[in-house]
C-alpha cells in the first residue's frame, strides 16, 4: 500500500469522528456499578460503607415551594446548625465571639493555638450554604476548622440571604465588612475564603472589589466553588447520584439558584463569576474531589485563572463528594487539604 493511500485511509478515520454541524448529542451511559473508592483514606471508605446510594428522585423532592417556606428552612438550620458549631468549636479548641461591623453580624473564631508567625495576618471567611442556608452560627463550622489548623484569627461573616435578600445583598455586605477590616490589616496580610456557595461568593466579590478599584486581598481559598449557577459541566451530569451530599442540580440547587438570583439570567457574571474577569486575581487555592458535583466548576475555575496568569493551586481528592473534605473532619484528606492551605497561606499573605 503506497504513502497517499494510508494517509487517505488515516484521514477518512479522523473526518469520521468530526460532526458536520455542531448539534446537541446526548449519550445513554448504561448502568455501572461504583464500588468504594479504593485509593481514598480508610476514614472516607467507613464513611462511604455506613450510607445508602444516594437517591435522585428522593432528592428532587427537597424544594421548598413559597418564600415562607424558604425562611422555616432557613430558620430550621440556623438553630440545629448553632449546637454543632459548638460542639467543633469545644473539639477544635476555637472560641467564637460574635461582633457587629457596619450593622452586619460577624463572628471572631480565635484558635487556642495561635500561630506568632500569622498574629498580624487575618481569614476572612464566607459560608456556604447554597446561599440560603448557613445564617447564623451554623456556618461556622468549615472557619473553626480553618481557625484550628491554619493557627489563625478568622472572621466570618453572617451576610444576609434570601429569600428576603437575594443578589447583591451578600456581595456588599462581605464588602463592606472588608473595606473596614483593612483598617486594621493591610489588604496583602489578608486571606478571603470559603466553601460552595461561599467560593462562588469569595469570587464574584473579588470581582466586584476589582470594579470598585479597592485593594484586594493578599490570597483566596474557594474550596469546590459554586461558580456557575447553571447546570454547566460535565460533572453535573457524571456526578449526579454519585455525589452524597448533593445528589443532583435539579431540585433545590436550581431552586436556590433561581431564587438567590432574582430574575437575573443564571449565567450572569455578576452571580456566575466563572463567567467574569480573572485578570489580576490573587493567588488561589481551590478543592475539590473526584466525586463532587462541583468538580468541573474547581477545574472551569482554574484554568480560567492559570489562562489570565494567576497562581493557582487545584487539589482534587480521590473518592470525596462535595464539601467532604471538611464534612469528614479528621480523615487523611481533610488535614492535609487544611494543612496545605496553611502553607499556601503563610506563602501568599505578606
Amino acid at each position: 500500500m503506497s504513502k497517499v493511500i494510508v494517509w487517505a485511509v488515516l484521514l477518512c478515520v479522523c473526518l469520521a469522528d468530526v460532526p458536520r454541524s455542531i448539534q446537541v448529542v446526548a449519550w445513554t451511559i448504561p448502568a455501572k456499578k461504583l464500588p468504594l473508592p479504593s485509593c481514598a483514606s480508610e476514614e472516607i471508605r467507613r464513611t462511604l460503607a455506613k450510607i445508602s446510594q444516594p437517591d435522585i428522585q428522593r432528592a428532587k423532592k427537597f424544594i421548598a415551594r413559597s418564600k415562607s417556606e424558604w425562611r422555616e428552612w432557613a430558620e430550621y438550620a440556623r438553630e440545629s446548625g448553632a449546637d454543632s458549631a459548638k460542639e467543633w468549636a469545644k473539639k477544635y479548641g476555637v472560641t467564637i465571639n460574635k461582633k457587629r461591623i457596619e450593622g452586619i453580624d460577624v463572628y471572631e473564631l480565635i484558635p487556642r493555638s495561635l500561630s506568632k508567625k500569622m498574629h498580624n495576618r487575618l481569614f476572612v471567611f464566607l459560608h456556604g450554604g447554597g446561599y440560603v442556608f448557613g445564617g447564623g452560627m451554623s456556618g461556622l463550622s468549615e472557619g473553626i476548622l480553618i481557625a484550628s489548623r491554619t493557627g489563625m484569627r478568622v472572621v466570618a461573616v453572617d451576610y444576609r440571604m434570601p429569600p428576603d435578600y437575594p443578589y447583591p445583598t451578600a456581595v456588599e455586605d462581605v464588602i463592606r465588612v472588608y473595606k473596614v477590616l483593612i483598617h486594621s490589616y493591610a489588604p496583602s496580610a489578608v486571606a478571603l475564603g470559603g466553601s460552595s456557595s461561599g467560593g462562588g461568593l469569595v469570587l464574584s466579590v473579588v470581582q466586584q472589589m476589582k470594579k470598585a478599584h479597592l485593594p484586594l486581598p493578599g490570597a483566596l481559598f474557594a474550596g469546590s466553588p459554586w461558580a456557575d449557577l447553571s447546570k454547566s459541566g460535565d460533572s453535573f451530569y457524571i456526578n449526579e447520584g454519585i455525589d452524597r451530599k448533593l445528589v443532583t442540580y435539579d431540585a433545590f440547587l436550581h431552586a436556590a439558584a433561581t431564587l438567590y438570583a432574582n430574575g437575573r439570567n443564571l449565567k450572569d457574571p455578576a452571580i456566575s463569576p466563572l463567567y467574569g474577569d480573572f485578570s489580576g486575581f490573587p493567588p488561589t487555592m481551590l478543592v475539590s474531589g473526584t466525586r463532587d458535583l462541583f468538580l468541573s466548576l474547581t477545574v472551569r475555575v482554574h484554568r480560567k485563572l492559570k489562562a489570565v496568569g494567576s497562581v493557582a493551586d487545584l487539589n482534587v481528592y480521590e473518592g470525596l463528594s462535595h464539601v467532604e473534605y471538611f464534612v469528614v473532619s479528621d480523615a487523611p484528606e481533610s488535614k492535609d487539604a487544611y494543612g496545605t492551605l496553611k502553607r499556601f497561606l503563610a506563602e501568599h499573605l505578606k
